[in-house]
């Protein structure tokens, strides 16, 4: 499997989460990863990236209650989230990226797949 986002839930505004995602190593090794999202009738958002150096960037909505890391030695990227709100709710993806150094484009190297679903009720 490219890569397999588990980890989603239903839980009340103000918990927690844990999403893990297991990529395969070809896709992992040497390059960013990112957390990603989908909310129904919206388009695929930005989440959180991690690169290989583990400099992160987040999403300004998520900025201070997600944390992303990753651990090199099992291929796996993580994101925890804390103090969740209705607004999180949503599909969450991962996927390996790389960018550009001049023109800062972007490009994703796995498949996106089922993705797994966290709702936050309110």
């Amino acid at each position: 499997v490219q890569l397999q986002a588990s980890g989603g839930g239903l839980v009340q505004a103000g918990g927690s989460l844990r999403l893990s995602c297991i990529a395969s190593g070809s896709i992992f090794r040497g390059n960013h990863m990112g957390w990603y999202r989908q909310a129904p009738e919206k388009q695929r958002e930005f989440v959180a990236s991690i690169d290989t150096g583990d400099n992160t960037n987040y999403a300004d909505s998520v900025k201070g209650r997600f944390t992303i890391s990753r651990d090199n030695g099992a291929n796996t990227v993580y994101l925890q989230m804390d103090s969740l709100k209705p607004e999180d709710t949503a599909v969450y993806y991962c996927n390996a990226f790389r960018q550009a150094a001049d023109t800062k484009s972007v490009w994703y190297l796995g498949s996106w797949g089922r993705g797994t679903q966290v709702t936050v009720s309110s």
